[in-house]
């Protein structure tokens, strides 16, 4: 398939470039990689079906306005995610089933599935401490500003590749019930629960934002590289709230899923959202409706 057919013009028998999508060169995000994303994106959303004939590097090159060095590495890159097969001599081509993002969780199951993620992952502890809640944790936790509070951050693995990264702050009184060595064999909230605690609620916001240094260190990607972002705040059943977590997921690892229908009432059909159950995601890997932590 050649994505840039209607782009094209010519002149004297020659192609001038016509870019298909423009791309941000004061980006923190390389050109390259936004390349990458654009036709990682064209792939699952099937503009490019399997089989089909990727842009080679001349073609990029034209459509992005970027150096050959720049395109190859796009196209590597697509490579390297296993969404293409690059042949000498005959092209890009995408494969005939794309890998899928490895680990599929909808929005409303997580608490009544957290065995699943932790089977299929493993986490990191990068850091284990106690320190003063500043203005927003406290606002979070609903403490004082300057209480103790537990901090910990990890990054999940799934086969080796880190797919998140996690920061959660817990009530002093609640985190001295386990260390650092319990959080590196078990996750999160079985711990809250082996301490007594009945958790009840949780309410989150789900957005995007680009990986810093360290955090990319972390995960094994670029800086500047998108996130999924994840913000947490998890309540027992005092409605105390017991845990606060930011979670930055890589979306080529991990992706949210909502289920919904569509139902009749009185001022007229609206969608509503219906719970859904855990489901190979067709890679081999463990996909969850629920745990991300």
């Amino acid at each position: 398939m050649d994505l840039a057919r209607s782009n094209e013009e010519f002149a004297g028998g020659e192609r001038k470039p016509q870019p298909l999508m423009k791309l941000d060169p004061n980006a923190r995000v390389p050109l390259y990689h936004q390349i990458f994303l654009i036709l990682r994106n064209r792939i699952y959303g099937g503009t490019i079906a399997p089989g089909d004939i990727v842009p080679g590097e001349q073609e990029l090159c034209l459509d992005f306005g970027v150096s050959r060095i720049t395109a190859r590495r796009a196209l590597n890159e697509l490579a390297d995610a296993g969404l293409v097969v690059r042949e000498r001599g005959r092209g890009t081509r995408v494969v005939t089933r794309p890998p899928v993002p490895a680990v599929t969780s909808s929005i409303e199951g997580w608490l009544e599935n957290i065995s699943l993620m932790g089977i299929a992952t493993e986490a990191r502890v990068l850091d284990f401490s106690y320190v003063a809640a500043n203005g927003e944790i406290a606002a979070a936790l609903e403490l004082e500003s300057g209480t103790e509070v537990q901090r910990a951050e990890r990054v999940r693995v799934l086969d080796g590749e880190p797919m998140s990264f996690l920061v959660t702050y817990v009530p002093a009184d609640i985190g001295r019930q386990y260390d650092r060595e319990d959080l590196d064999t078990r996750p999160l909230l079985q711990l809250l629960e082996r301490a007594g605690v009945d958790v009840a609620s949780a309410r989150q916001t789900i957005s995007a934002t680009l990986a810093d240094d360290f955090v990319a260190s972390a995960l094994d990607i670029n800086p500047g590289a998108p996130l999924i972002e994840v913000r947490r705040i998890v309540r027992d059943v005092r409605d105390r709230p017991i845990e606060y977590i930011r979670v930055l997921y890589r979306p080529d690892l991990y992706r949210f899923e909502m289920s919904m229908r569509r139902v009749q009432e009185k001022d007229g059909a609206r969608w509503t959202t219906t719970t859904s159950s855990p489901f190979p995601d067709g890679a081999g890997k463990v996909g969850t409706s629920g745990q991300s932590k």
